[in-house]
């Protein structure tokens, strides 16, 4: 064999090395915790929710490990791209905007959000000059936050916060008169509409104009890593093919998040 194809063989090899490798690494996963019921710990500290649980069968059915990655959400693109973790499988709404920076699966769930307030607030959201001054509170940069921005910032006081969790706890102390949030949340940490919460839902649920809410819940990944979102895709149809996303939805959902 001459030198030249003793060196394309060792290029050949040396890719199909590389390629075997990465097929055997984890994939890793990128979460903002807590959100329950999607993602959260458990007292002993293991990582458990919808989406995690989701993740591990789709990782299981590629026949590949799952690594999760907690991620502060308002940096969540930004650590994408700089190779930090593989994927985003955090809640996030496929909308324009964002399908111009990741590339993203199909979509797998979508859940609407609701205005929430205490109990004995009277707030009439209709009634725009009666929201005059009042302070809202939501999670930066979700689309609940852009929502909130611009149809009602120029009447409500938006105040932004890292968690969901950092907006509920200033609804309970009374810093806040109102919240818009993903209603899974809402029912999972405010404990919303049983007999004996302190707060309210005062709008019918809302998953409307797609401009805001986008078409569902995506897996993000790079734009270059087209073959992973694809393997996705497979996975997820095949969950729900067989009944294990099914499952894995009733464990956490007293209703359907499917689209």
């Amino acid at each position: 064999m001459s030198h030249r194809h003793l060196l394309l063989a060792a290029i050949l090899g040396a890719g199909l090395v590389t390629a075997t490798a990465q097929a055997d690494e984890p994939i890793r996963l990128a979460v903002d915790v807590p959100y329950e019921p999607f993602e959260y710990k458990l007292p002993d500290g293991t990582l458990t929710g919808f989406e995690v649980d989701l993740g591990n069968a789709v990782c299981e059915y590629l026949e590949r490990e799952c690594r999760w990655v907690e991620q502060p959400w308002d940096g969540m693109i930004p650590a994408l791209k700089a190779r930090k973790f593989d994927a985003i499988m955090s809640s996030m709404a496929i909308t324009e905007e964002r399908a111009r920076q990741v590339l993203f699966s199909e979509p797998y769930y979508t859940t609407p959000s609701a205005w929430i307030t205490a109990n004995g607030n009277d707030i009439d959201l209709q009634d725009r000059d009666s929201l005059e001054g009042l302070t809202v509170g939501v999670q930066r940069a979700t689309l609940q936050d852009r929502y909130v921005t611009d149809l009602y910032g120029d009447v409500l006081d938006v105040r932004r916060y890292a968690s969901a969790d950092d907006v509920v706890a200033d609804m309970r102390t009374g810093r806040l008169d109102l919240t818009f949030m993903d209603y899974p949340i809402a029912e999972a940490t405010i404990d919303i509409d049983t007999a004996d919460s302190d707060f309210q839902r005062i709008s019918d649920f809302i998953k409307e104009p797609e401009t805001y809410f986008g078409q569902g819940v995506g897996v993000a990944f790079r734009h270059r890593d087209r073959e992973l979102a694809e393997q996705f895709n497979e996975a997820l149809q095949a969950l729900k093919t067989d009944g294990t996303y099914d499952e894995i939805m009733a464990k956490y959902f007293s209703y359907d998040v499917k689209l």
